[in-house]
């Protein structure tokens, strides 16, 4: 999906989708990160607060509406404005019946040239989730959370069959193609791996368009994999595009029992990855 300046707009479209998804025969919706704005967090400007707001809050109680008229699992990421002076880029889910389930708050905030997110967003003290759903036990996590396996790794101990990964990662349009692609081939394998380590299927969805004025290509790409990497599904880099994909949840035990990985943990030596560095005896 591909965004505006114009919230009410954005929502619009979103609700426009996820019956158009539901049409398809969906019982699991996620929408992008931050789908209400264009990505703001290109610029450090106290106007953008204003685009935030409480959840549950009118965003996510529209979608609540949509979610138990449709009998579809929406997963919405918005900007959470949680008091004064604290704000979090958060998900909400809203099961089929349209009761709110909870919310996730995104724990790694980024902070890079047109990715300020630590100028808006406290990063989260929820934990990581996992929402027990009508269709499925999903784990959310968001954007920069990809780029973790820690994170996709206790989300999966927890019990999570899915793993929903909303997002908003795109191209400056000022670097070469080779460098597009090595990006875009980074952020994939990342989370193919996660299927892999876990046992289970990732689905991670981006937005598309330009923003910026200009300056950033967002790259779409959006993509399902199973518990062994496999890609099931992958959307164009340029365009809009709503798609159903069909996983089969009762594979995962095949996967698992087969490549144990979850057997043969040594938790008994991982005490080391707390540290920031293991610089010292």
């Amino acid at each position: 999906m591909s965004c505006t300046a114009n919230k009410e707009e954005n929502l619009l479209k979103a609700i426009s989708l996820v019956r158009e998804a539901a049409k398809k025969g969906a019982q699991i919706v996620c929408l992008q990160e931050l789908f209400t704005s264009l990505y703001f967090c290109d610029t450090e400007d106290y106007e953008h607060f204003k685009l935030a707001e409480a959840i549950p809050g009118p965003s996510s109680e529209k979608l609540s509406a949509v979610a138990k008229e449709l009998g579809v699992v929406i997963i919405a990421s918005l900007f959470e404005k949680r008091a004064q002076g604290i704000y979090h880029n958060t998900t909400a889910v809203l099961d089929f019946d349209g009761t709110y389930l909870g919310k996730y708050r995104k724990m790694h905030i980024p902070d890079d040239p047109s990715y300020y997110e630590k100028f808006y967003f406290t990063p989260g003290d929820l934990g990581y989730k996992v929402f027990k759903t009508k269709f499925a036990n999903i784990g959310i996590l968001i954007c920069w959370d990809q780029w973790y396996p820690e994170a996709a790794r206790i989300t999966s101990l927890m019990g999570a069959e899915i793993l929903f990964y909303p997002t908003a990662i795109g191209w400056a349009t000022s670097q070469d193609e080779a460098t597009n692609t090595e990006q875009y081939n980074a952020w994939q394998t990342i989370q193919r791996s996660h299927s892999v380590a876990n046992g289970v299927h990732v689905v991670s969805v981006n937005r598309v368009g330009m923003e910026q004025n200009g300056a950033m290509k967002f790259w779409g790409g959006s993509f399902v994999t199973n518990p062994f990497g496999t890609i099931l599904y992958k959307a164009p880099h340029d365009k809009e595009e709503v798609n159903v994909i069909e996983i089969d949840l009762a594979k995962t035990d095949s996967y698992r029992t087969h490549w144990p990985f979850l057997r043969d943990r040594r938790i008994d030596s991982y005490q080391p990855i707390t540290r920031r560095f293991i610089d010292e005896d």
